[in-house]
């Protein structure tokens, strides 16, 4: 049984980490740590576990195994690295990291360290994602040549407010810029950068995009100083190319699918309300796959990060471990501002 401590007690993990580790039966959560002590109280009085006075405290008890670090983007780094000095195993949630060095030295002690690190990179688990990879690596469409992918929908607000509120929150961490660094592209971007490479098993190698401020504004009316959008181009290693939309400013219905064209057909993900994944031949044939519906903001359900991060474990097997495609994630996403400022593609 896996021993996990809490590290931020905010809404990732009220609503993913803590209730899917309390619902498995191979884990048990030892305690909870927020600078708001009153939030880990909160956790600790409904699953149970004590209640850290500081990450130090936490990490200085031998019970604990691993700990979940569900901080904001600007801590993701230094929270990690600390945990896995203190011999912990870490699932931390996305981004990475807010920079390509950051990630770097978090794989480096990692290694130096023989821990398992493991992003919450939760769209490669979709049952739909994961039976679409298998179906691509067969050649059920042939030879992948290009892709495009929307990870859309209104905004972190509902999310943090709740699904049944109508009260908009207007100055949240998503749009500070000292404590998230990055907007959309952190949130949901992020999400798609990692997709396309596990689904492709190639790396993003070349950027051409636009990342803009739309809309969001905060409570005195001003736009927000972070991305509400970005429209991208990426071209992976082996020449396939494809675009990429993140929006927060979709106020209708979420769209979080991915069509990949191949040389025999072509691959609808969660890209048909009836369908998990709807395939076109070239020879006129249509097959489909009913499997899952995506997870929404309105319509949250087991992650499967938690699932997995606690199976590698006990299998030792770490295949979802952060790696070189995990940093250059972040290497896109700073790409793609470097692309949208200079006006130009940029190469990796």
């Amino acid at each position: 049984m896996l021993k996990v401590g809490i590290i931020g007690c905010g809404k990732i993990a009220q609503r993913r980490h803590v209730p899917e580790y309390a619902s498995n039966i191979h884990a048990k959560i030892i305690g909870y740590f927020d600078a708001r002590k009153e939030a880990a109280e909160a956790l600790a009085a409904q699953y149970g576990g004590k209640v850290y006075d500081s990450i130090d405290d936490m990490l200085s008890d031998p019970e604990v195994e691993a700990v979940s670090v569900c901080t904001s983007n600007n801590t993701h780094a230094e929270v990690s690295i600390q945990a896995m000095r203190a011999g912990k195993h870490v699932l931390c949630e996305k981004p990475m990291a807010r920079t390509v060095e950051e990630c770097e030295e978090m794989l480096r002690v990692a290694k130096e360290m023989n821990c398992f690190l493991m992003i919450g990179q939760n769209q490669r688990f979709n049952t739909g994602h994961v039976r679409a990879k298998e179906l691509i690596e067969q050649g059920i469409i042939g030879k992948p040549l290009s892709f495009k992918t929307s990870f859309c929908h209104g905004g972190p607000e509902r999310w943090l407010a709740g699904s049944d509120s109508d009260d908009m929150p207007k100055d949240i961490w998503f749009f500070d810029k000292k404590i998230a660094g990055l907007g959309v592209m952190a949130d949901l971007g992020i999400h798609k950068i990692d997709l396309m490479q596990y689904l492709l098993g190639q790396k993003i190698k070349e950027v051409t995009a636009k990342v803009l401020t739309l809309d969001k504004k905060d409570s005195s009316g001003n736009l927000i100083e972070l991305e509400d959008n970005a429209i991208c181009i990426f071209k992976m290693e082996n020449g396939v190319i494809g675009t990429m939309n993140a929006s927060w400013t979709d106020y209708g219905e979420e769209d979080n699918s991915t069509v990949i064209f191949g040389t025999k057909g072509l691959m609808r993900i969660y890209d048909n309300s009836e369908h998990t994944i709807q395939i076109s031949t070239d020879r006129g044939d249509k097959i489909y796959y009913d499997l899952d519906r995506m997870m929404t903001n309105m319509d949250q359900r087991e992650s499967g990060v938690i699932r997995e991060f606690i199976r590698e474990l006990e299998k030792n097997n770490w295949a979802n471990a952060a790696d070189e495609f995990s940093v250059n994630a972040i290497r896109v996403v700073q790409a793609s501002f470097q692309s949208s400022i200079e006006d130009r593609t940029i190469k990796l």
